[in-house]
């Protein structure tokens, strides 16, 4: 195989499929330490323990401490040593199904290249912080190995599609509920005939794009970097490949990525709506307002939901950052407003995933002496590739995609 693919085939490291459910765990960034010990509770080899190693310690302890770290490699050769785990004897490509009630997904799970990433054939659309990335160095260096897979997009194509159906007619290798009810079906693909035209038609793609795992890739990126210096490696290494889902981009399912302003800056209730009126249509809802094309937004406020319309004028035309409705808020809203100037560090701002549902804006503003909530229309596939197409950087939390992937079904060993 070329090191000069964009993706090649792995042989993962994935449970047994009767343990498959009891190792099965949300990714390690959508659960805090606290809700990943609840989550434990009773499942001694959830995959928490692996990616989220702190919990096995007391509260309280440094959770990027070396021990914390030797912690979750020790836990990783528990389950291999129990057999719970077991690494596939050859490469192979792992198509990869989500359902989720009615909503139906289906790509697959294969390494990409760091190369492709670093020339961006593999496209960014956000930065990273860089005490998060670390962190997944420490955790993938420790284990040798990178267990949390990147959400990848391709913009959809028909043959790529027709090979990912094919392998679906074949008795599944992993076919589990994970967390939130979401049903993970995987195939396993290693014959020549069948792995070589999925690598040729994602070689004759333009690129691929990172949904969700910024931190991730980035994180493997510089192991790779690390390893390049200090290793004398055989052609080709594994380590010069980050583990990846990729789904066609018009299967993917982005939810509302929401905002909770905790004050409003000294601001009355009557100024912020003369304020609003300048650039907005207003009006009033008996109702929770689910904004249902770009440009609008909800508003709730004192108890009262209102509807808010941004005049034509006042959106940009070509650049496909600003005009995203996260950057319309902060425009006109949030940084004149109210006075967030910086959504990263403000404290009074926090990002609610669309999920959670409205009534959780309603309960964050109730319980709170002044605050106000935001609701907006999902950012778009197509917006976000037209701002990774540009090289451009959309603003923090745009996207909120569900159905999540699942930590520990597919991990890809660094030998």
């Amino acid at each position: 195989m070329s090191s000069h693919t964009l993706v090649k085939p792995f042989a993962a490291l994935r449970p047994q499929a009767d343990h498959a459910s009891a190792v099965a765990a949300p990714p390690y960034d959508v659960v805090s330490t606290a809700e990943a010990r609840r989550l434990v509770a009773g499942r001694p080899n959830s995959f928490l323990h692996i990616s989220r190693p702190e919990i096995d310690f007391p509260e309280g302890a440094d959770p990027h401490s070396d021990g914390v770290y030797a912690r979750a490699r020790d836990n990783l050769d528990r389950l291999i040593g129990l057999g719970l785990l077991v690494r596939d004897p050859r490469p192979g490509y792992y198509v990869y199904r989500m359902r989720m009630e009615a909503h139906e997904q289906t790509g697959v799970a294969l390494v990409a290249s760091i190369a492709a990433y670093e020339q961006n054939r593999v496209r960014k659309h956000e930065l990273t912080q860089p005490a998060k990335e670390t962190d997944r160095v420490r955790n993938m260096a420790s284990l040798n190995a990178q267990t949390g897979p990147v959400l990848c997009a391709y913009r959809a194509n028909s043959r790529l599609k027709e090979l990912l159906e094919d392998a679906k007619k074949a008795e599944p290798v992993i076919d589990v509920i994970g967390p939130n009810g979401v049903a993970h079906t995987i195939w396993r693909l290693s014959d020549p005939a069948s792995v070589d035209p999925i690598t040729q038609a994602f070689e004759d793609i333009e690129a691929l794009y990172i949904a969700d795992g910024h931190h991730r890739s980035a994180a493997a990126a510089r192991v790779a970097a690390d390893r390049r210096m200090h290793e004398h490696a055989a052609a080709d290494p594994s380590y010069e490949y980050f583990l990846s889902v990729v789904f066609p981009h018009d299967e993917l399912r982005i939810l509302d990525y929401n905002r909770f302003v905790a004050s409003l800056n000294g601001v009355s209730e009557e100024q912020m709506l003369s304020c609003l009126c300048a650039k907005f249509d207003l009006r009033e809802t008996d109702k929770p307002f689910k904004p249902d094309r770009p440009g609008t937004f909800g508003m709730y406020l004192k108890g009262r939901w209102r509807g808010l319309t941004l005049r034509p004028e006042y959106i940009p035309e070509h650049d496909p950052v600003a005009r995203l409705d996260v950057s319309l808020l902060q425009t006109y809203v949030l940084a004149p407003v109210l006075g967030i100037t910086d959504p990263r560090t403000d404290s009074r701002i926090e990002f609610v995933g669309g999920i959670r549902g409205l009534a959780e804006l309603e309960q964050r503003v109730d319980d709170s002496v002044s605050g106000v909530a935001f609701s907006f229309f999902p950012t778009s596939m197509e917006q976000l590739m037209a701002v990774a197409d540009s090289g451009l950087l959309m603003p923090p939390k745009s996207t909120w995609f569900e159905p999540k992937l699942a930590d520990g079904l597919l991990s890809h060993l660094l030998d």
